[in-house]
């Protein structure tokens, strides 16, 4: 990109099947160090990638909670695994549940060959600061290659 953004390869398109979606833990830059940056990539049905902060708008949770599962139960919808609040795939908007109306936050991803890449945000290989989800970090993957 030559406006100068960072890009960061977050996995190949090829981890994620269509219909599919798949966590990251990654550990994001800021001005008090390493801090947590959870965040999901959805592929979609119609070969899109949508990317997304892993936390429901509605107390903060992640989506993936409990089941490791992202989506209701015919997979039309994205879905809070503790509160149950629904999501429009496409637009990260709650459809359903205690925070509806309210939208989930994107995140800036492209694809570049084969690689679904994070732009934009500064990523840190240091461990992130300790924070109050460590019991949840086996639904989340760590991955970080700088691109």
């Amino acid at each position: 990109m030559s406006d100068g953004v960072q890009l960061f390869v977050i996995c190949a398109t090829s981890e994620i099947l269509p219909g599919e979606a798949k966590a990251f833990s990654l550990s994001r830059v800021t001005a008090d160090g390493a801090r947590p940056y959870s965040i999901f990539v959805v592929h979609t049905k119609d070969d899109q990638f949508l990317g997304y902060l892993n936390a429901c708008p509605h107390a903060g949770a992640w989506l993936n909670i409990g089941e490791g599962r992202f989506f209701n139960d015919d997979r039309s919808r994205l879905r809070c695994g503790r509160y149950k609040a629904e999501f429009d795939i496409e637009s990260g908007v709650c459809i359903k549940g205690s925070c509806k109306d309210k939208a989930l936050e994107p995140i800036p991803i492209v694809v570049v060959e084969d690689d679904i890449c994070l732009c934009g945000v500064e990523l840190s290989e240091a461990e992130p600061q300790s924070h109050d989800d460590d019991e949840f970090e086996d639904t989340m993957e760590i991955m970080i290659h700088p691109g």
